[in-house]
């Protein structure tokens, strides 16, 4: 996490008595990444975070792949897929590899269990929707446009504001450790002067509410390609206080500071997260560049060693035709892609463009989840030479 950040009451020392009222102690919980050495937090609970009733398998998760694997340039409508149910329970894979794993689900109802990933990181782009994500640090609450990163491990539910209309999430899981990128830090983690954004523009926790309930609470954790339900003999949100640096976040992807220069900037620029294996990227409502000459568009590019996913969070791109709301593509290492044909000859002289768009580049090649074959574009990857054969034709 960027900063050091403290809520409710913490002993002066670590790894001290601190009493409750009744002359017991509050249970001490270390949680954090990379084992002792990583970023982590200490959490002091009313009743220990061990005390387990039950446990049992509750249903398998494990991804498949689409069994049509011809190397192409794909396109999917996720307002195809259908809507309700749990933020948690209802997500539907889209891509998937070794390190990054893609979701999507349109909920309606806010869970009654407690979930926790024990096998990665989440960032959680919110398309469409606000509430409050409730932990054991605290409520946080989040707003449209959000990155809520959910680090592994931490308990949560989500709780969803639907009186403020529908809430669409994309959901990206990391085997590895979700950060900054690591050339917008100093050697001290703090973020540097010309980063896109700063520590100001964080969201974290605020409000500790601490619950001292006993009874049955159910807890669904992710693990092993699988969810794991658990009875815990208290509430698990009993936190009097916690410190450190691990704790679930947000970002809100029109806090992004674009970065725009006299001619085309390549999609670097646009990098908000690094993952082990992939990078996340927002692209914003921005100038255009100012050469007179520029070509605004992105140029015909063939990134030998990644896969392109772009999630479409406004009707608009510069690069694209037929684009709506919720369409994702993927444009696969082993064949070149660039803007469809008009894109390119269209954006010279264009001031600025209104797009918004959540990008995530593997450096590992994706599979398709089976679940997306009923919601995709069966002829997108001929879409870059329909208007050349009307040009052709009209001649």
């Amino acid at each position: 996490m960027p900063y050091y950040h403290t809520l409710g009451r913490i002993p002066q020392k670590r790894h001290t008595v601190q009493r409750r009222p009744d002359g017991g102690i509050y249970s001490e919980q270390l949680m954090g990444h990379e084992g002792f050495t990583g970023t982590s937090a200490l959490l002091y609970h009313v009743h220990p975070p061990t005390t387990v009733k039950s446990v049992k398998r509750f249903r398998d998760v494990k991804l498949e792949a689409d069994s049509d694997e011809t190397l192409k340039h794909r396109k999917w409508f996720t307002s195809r897929l259908k809507t309700g149910g749990s933020p948690t329970l209802d997500r539907v894979p889209l891509l998937f590899n070794a390190d990054i794993a893609m979701y999507y689900v349109a909920p309606d109802e806010t869970d009654a269990h407690f979930y926790r990933n024990a096998q990665a990181d989440e960032v959680v782009y919110v398309a469409k929707g606000q509430g409050v994500l409730e932990t054991q640090f605290g409520d946080l609450p989040y707003r449209e446009g959000d990155y809520v990163v959910i680090h592994r491990g931490i308990m949560h539910r989500w709780k969803l504001d639907n009186a403020a209309g529908p809430t669409n999430l994309l959901v990206h899981e990391s085997k590895g450790h979700i950060r900054p990128p690591k050339r917008y830090r100093n050697e001290y983690g703090q973020m540097i002067e010309g980063a896109p954004y700063s520590e100001r523009d964080f969201g974290v926790p605020r409000e500790l509410k601490t619950y001292d309930e006993l009874g049955d609470f159910r807890i669904l954790v992710k693990q092993y390609d699988a969810l794991q339900e658990y009875i815990l003999d208290h509430h698990p949100f009993d936190v009097v206080g916690w410190d450190g640096c691990f704790y679930p976040w947000t970002f809100n992807i029109h806090d992004f500071e674009p970065i725009v220069g006299r001619v085309h900037q390549p999609p670097p620029v646009h990098q908000t997260f690094q993952g082990d294996g992939f990078v996340i990227c927002s692209f914003c409502p921005r100038p255009y560049d100012f050469d007179p000459n520029a070509i605004p568009a992105p140029y015909n590019h063939s990134n030998v060693d990644s896969d392109e996913v772009i999630f479409y969070a406004s009707d608009d791109f510069m690069s694209r035709k037929g684009i709506e709301f919720g369409a994702i593509t993927h444009h696969p290492d082993g064949i070149p892609h660039g803007p469809h044909p008009g894109r390119a000859e269209a954006s010279i002289g264009q001031k600025e463009t209104r797009e918004l768009a959540v990008m995530m580049d593997s450096f590992r090649p994706l599979k398709v989840a089976k679940q997306v074959s009923a919601i995709e574009d069966p002829a997108y990857h001929t879409s870059w030479i329909e208007a050349q054969h009307t040009m052709v034709s009209a001649r």
